[in-house]
């Protein structure tokens, strides 16, 4: 970060003479011009005023600005030059969101995908030192993106995510299996996994529970969500009359959850709406804080030079006019 200081900043308050200053020379200026009187005035009416008569003004000007300039010299300014050496053990962390055609559900607003997303992209954005990866299932499950410092990217990647990108389903065991094989291998002190579904498994070759049991072997925790309202929520549905909103009971195996969460040693979380999921992800937030070590360096350099120079080429300036073009008025 850098700025401007003063080591001497107490010398600055001189600076306020220069207005009294200024003040003065106005007034004597004016009681400086002299009147007598004459029969006429007509010998003076073809005398005009040289320049040589304005310019007599800038002396005083220039050793008011090298007056100014030498209050800055004085105050020592300086510019601060600061940065920070961080180290940090670091939290990898994937994040498993469910893309089904479920979650287009509007008990969340706008609904509970692009709620999802949203909050999501706070959480990230506020964890600037955490590598993050971002796998999404529904029949199936991929990587969106692996895990990366390069948060921008990620978030830019989390917004394209839509529904109907795989085949539909609800694919809860592969999309965990999906997210431990990004994280497994990571050397960072905690590894981490926040899994988004809003049903129950219904597609997949392997079970939530089998994932569990693998995450739990690499040493992996496991923060699962169920989200969806309690009772029955709007879903979508195709119609020939285009698409209209359906009530549908909310079925989401809590059950499954909380025992993955149990296994790896997470905690299972219920979102009903998007309030309650950013206060999910505040409460993660809570529990895997980096552990970070900031050391903090300050280097001055001294910026007096110039103001110096400056000062000293408005006095020699002056004295050079007051000699030479001004020489015979003052």
């Amino acid at each position: 970060m850098n700025g401007i200081t003063f080591a001497e900043p107490k010398f600055l308050y001189l600076l306020a003479l220069v207005p009294v200053i200024i003040a003065f020379y106005l007034l004597k200026q004016q009681k400086a011009n002299a009147s007598f009187s004459m029969p006429g005035l007509s010998p003076f009416n073809e005398t005009k005023r040289t320049f040589r008569h304005y310019l007599r003004h800038i002396l005083f000007a220039f050793r008011v600005l090298a007056m100014s300039f030498l209050i800055i010299v004085l105050a020592r300014p300086q510019e601060t030059n600061s940065f920070q050496n961080v180290s940090t053990e670091g939290i990898d962390i994937v994040i498993a969101l469910d893309i089904s055609g479920s979650m287009l559900a509007r008990d969340f607003n706008p609904d509970r995908l692009n709620a999802s997303k949203n909050i999501a992209t706070e959480f990230i954005s506020g964890r600037p030192y955490d590598r993050i990866g971002l796998v999404v299932f529904s029949g199936e499950s991929f990587t969106q993106c692996p895990l990366t410092t390069d948060h921008a990217v990620l978030i830019n990647l989390l917004r394209d995510v839509e529904c109907g990108m795989i085949e539909d389903g609800t694919a809860i065991g592969n999309g965990l299996a999906t997210a431990i094989n990004r994280i497994k291998d990571s050397e960072a002190e905690s590894k981490v996994i926040i899994l988004l579904t809003d049903g129950v498994n219904n597609m997949g070759n392997i079970t939530p529970i089998t994932a569990a049991d693998l995450a739990n072997t690499f040493g992996i925790r496991v923060y699962t969500v169920g989200v969806g309202a309690n009772g029955v929520a709007p879903y979508p549905v195709q119609t020939p009359f285009g698409v209209r909103f359906q009530n549908v009971e909310v079925e989401i195996d809590e059950d499954m959850l909380r025992n993955i969460a149990a296994k790896t040693g997470g905690a299972y979380f219920r979102a009903t709406d998007n309030d309650k999921l950013t206060q999910v992800y505040q409460e993660i937030d809570k529990l895997e804080k980096s552990k970070i070590e900031v050391r903090q360096f300050t280097r001055k350099d001294e910026k007096y030079l110039l103001p110096a120079i400056i000062a000293m080429l408005l006095i020699f300036s002056e004295v050079l006019i007051r000699q030479t073009i001004l020489k015979n008025l003052t």
